[in-house]
């Protein structure tokens, strides 16, 4: 088998067909079941598979497994969730991060819905004009969903791929080395149920740390496993520390709510709920320079600074918590009750925010106002 352009020498055991079947030899016996799999016999759902690779995205299998559940039960078909208010898609994916995802599968559910009648395009093509879904998505979804041919390449896929054929240049630069490896090990038959295989093979056996070896249907034929330097795969290029922005949140409470506001609907969090705040910065704020962003006069305490990670940068709120005063005249937001946080649109930096504020609560505050429920999603 000719050697993908500018790799190390390609496996020289087997040829592409012989590992391809090794492989879905392999999957027959270990397949992992998942709830958006089909069962054997039974045709896949695209819309099953097309919510769960947009909910896989940056996201465990651990983590999603909940969350997919949640939905398919409040929105079993595409027409049901293009027909459900923004707001509560939101509500449903809080704690999943990577918020774009949810307002994109929203749109997304609702152009399939009204230019595609209720049907998913089954071309990579077709489907990568639909919103939030890209090249891998679209692979995906063509694989396993329509069973056509498709080059599936995900994280796991990379690293497959990457000790497969000992690729050495660093990650992302050797991306479209992978892909044009991949490339020439997918076979035309049984697409879905190769793409599903090779992902499982780096999830289950071409894991990270110690992969099993000896496990692995495809080690014959591994330039990494011949050499003894597999976990070298694939390499990284350094990444550069995360710039650290610091702001101040300010909770302001009154008869069991609290203030909230929407951030814009383009940008981080986008149409995510939120305390108050001063302006994102590296700076530390000072208490007087804080002062000029509260919502409104009050007798604000600080209480707790909380962390968050995002991909790029890590924030540092100094969290403030106040009493509303009085016939306080406030804009740019809504009372929000405590009880029924767990329905709204809460991002997960939002809810760290809020539960180190009502934690620490100024002792003269109404016990009313010391809420019982957990912020955090479950």
């Amino acid at each position: 088998m000719p050697a993908p352009a500018r790799t190390a020498q390609s496996p020289s055991s087997h040829s592409g067909p012989d590992l391809a079947d090794r492989l879905l030899a392999w999957y027959d016996r270990h397949a992992r079941v998942l709830p958006w799999r089909a069962r054997a016999g039974e045709r896949p759902d695209p819309y099953r598979v097309w919510l769960s690779e947009i909910m896989l995205q940056q996201t465990t299998v651990v983590t999603v497994g909940p969350y997919f559940a949640r939905f398919l039960a409040r929105w079993p078909t595409v027409e049901a969730l293009a027909a459900a208010p923004l707001d509560d898609v939101l509500g449903a994916w809080a704690g999943l991060g990577y918020y774009a995802r949810a307002r994109n599968l929203h749109r997304c559910a609702q152009v399939v819905v009204s230019e595609h009648g209720g049907r998913f395009p089954q071309t990579e093509e077709g489907l990568l004009t639909l919103p939030g879904i890209g090249r891998y998505t679209a692979a995906a979804i063509t694989a396993i969903a329509f069973g056509r041919r498709a080059v599936v390449v995900d994280g796991n896929v990379e690293r497959v791929m990457s000790r497969m054929f000992a690729i050495a240049a660093p990650l992302p630069k050797s991306k479209p080395l992978m892909y044009e490896a991949a490339d020439r090990l997918t076979p035309d038959a049984r697409a879905g149920d190769y793409a599903q295989a090779v992902m499982d093979l780096g999830a289950t056996i071409c894991t990270p740390r110690s992969p099993r070896c000896l496990l692995c249907p495809w080690h014959t034929g591994c330039r990494a496993h011949a050499a003894g330097t597999a976990e070298r795969y694939p390499a990284k290029a350094a990444k550069p520390e995360r710039p650290l922005k610091r702001a101040v949140a300010f909770v302001l409470l009154k008869d069991g709510a609290v203030w909230l506001r929407r951030r814009p609907e383009n940008g981080l969090l986008g149409g995510m709920l939120e305390a108050p705040s001063t302006p994102w910065r590296p700076a530390k704020w000072t208490a007087a320079a804080a002062r000029a962003h509260v919502p409104v006069t009050a007798d604000w305490v600080s209480v707790e600074t909380v962390q968050h990670g995002f991909t790029h940068f890590t924030i540092e709120f100094d969290v403030w918590v106040a009493r509303a005063p009085s016939r306080a005249q406030l804009a740019d937001g809504a009372w929000r009750a405590i009880a029924d946080f767990d329905g709204l649109a809460l991002p997960t930096l939002t809810r760290k925010v809020l539960e180190a504020a009502l934690a620490a609560q100024p002792p003269r505050q109404a016990a009313r106002e010391r809420p019982k429920p957990r912020i955090m999603p479950k």
